[in-house]
């Protein structure tokens, strides 16, 4: 009586797991199929960094018939400075603007967040109306602004204003924040006498430190990565940035270097790579915490 009962519950539970397990089977391949998509173009850059500029686009699979680590010491030193002249160009202008904007998105989102003033609203609504503005549309008074004050091919127009809070989308990430916080903590430490600068250091500040962390991954790669701005305001080879030296491999009239450019690609590509590892929990975390409380 009791196997005969058993029996039929046993059958639709067998399937149900059976089921359940060929579909993970299909999720987990599928999953696996669209990472290989992602990461083929940076599979086959490091394959061709190993390669002769003559067998790059000729031999067909990522394997390379003949290895040609060369391509790493041509690229350190073959583009008329050593290599790591413009990675530390690069890590000048991205550390810069990430203390810039970590101290001046939090300052501005602190007042947004915590302090009453006048025109408060209509502040806040043309500082989120910049994140829909290009930066095209700028680009040319700022050029103009820059170039009477002589910051023209310095580190100065990428740098700056990163310290006069001009990313409104950090800001905004961070007022989110903080309004999660309660105000009755800021309460309290005005009973025991704090003043809102102390309010903001001893606990705003070190409680929105999941925002502080996204803020500063996301400032990171981005600068890291930027060409345009950089190619814009820079104008010497001592000067370039990585983004910028890149490109001079590339040579229309004397050939190019694509060994020595998948090379450096490939080194340059470590910094933000390593960056984003590292953090990847903080990040997630920073984007859940920040961007999903009102």
């Amino acid at each position: 009586m009791s196997a005969n009962t058993m029996a039929p519950v046993k059958g639709p539970i067998t399937r149900l797991r059976a089921v359940t397990g060929a579909r993970r089977i299909l999720l987990h391949t599928v999953l696996i199929g669209v990472a290989l998509v992602m990461l083929y173009p940076l599979m086959w850059m490091l394959s061709s960094s190993f390669k002769p500029d003559q067998d790059i686009f000729t031999q067909v699979g990522l394997w390379p018939k003949h290895f040609h680590p060369q391509n790493y010491a041509k690229g350190w030193s073959g583009s008329g400075n050593s290599f790591s002249l413009y990675l530390t160009n690069s890590l000048i202008v991205t550390i810069g603007a990430v203390i810039g904007n970590v101290v001046s998105c939090s300052l501005a989102a602190y007042a947004f967040a915590r302090f009453e003033f006048r025109g408060k609203r209509i502040w806040f609504g043309l500082m989120l109306g910049t994140m829909m503005l290009p930066m095209q549309v700028t680009l040319i008074p700022q050029y103009t602004l820059f170039f009477n004050l002589n910051w023209i091919n310095t580190f100065l127009p990428l740098i700056i204003p990163k310290f006069l809070a001009t990313d409104a989308f950090f800001i905004f990430l961070m007022v989110q924040f903080i309004r999660s916080i309660p105000r009755e903590l800021d309460q309290a430490a005005m009973m025991d006498g704090a003043n809102p600068g102390q309010i903001y250091l001893r606990i705003i500040l070190p409680l929105m430190r999941p925002a502080l962390i996204t803020t500063t991954i996301f400032t990171f790669i981005w600068t890291y990565d930027d060409f345009f701005s950089q190619f814009v305001y820079l104008n010497q080879n001592a000067k370039y940035t990585v983004p910028i030296g890149l490109t001079l491999f590339l040579d229309k009239t004397s050939g190019s270097s694509y060994g020595a450019m998948f090379a450096m690609s490939t080194l340059a590509l470590l910094p933000t790579l390593i960056c984003f590892l590292v953090f990847q929990k903080r990040l997630v975390e920073g984007m859940a915490t920040s961007g999903m409380k009102g």
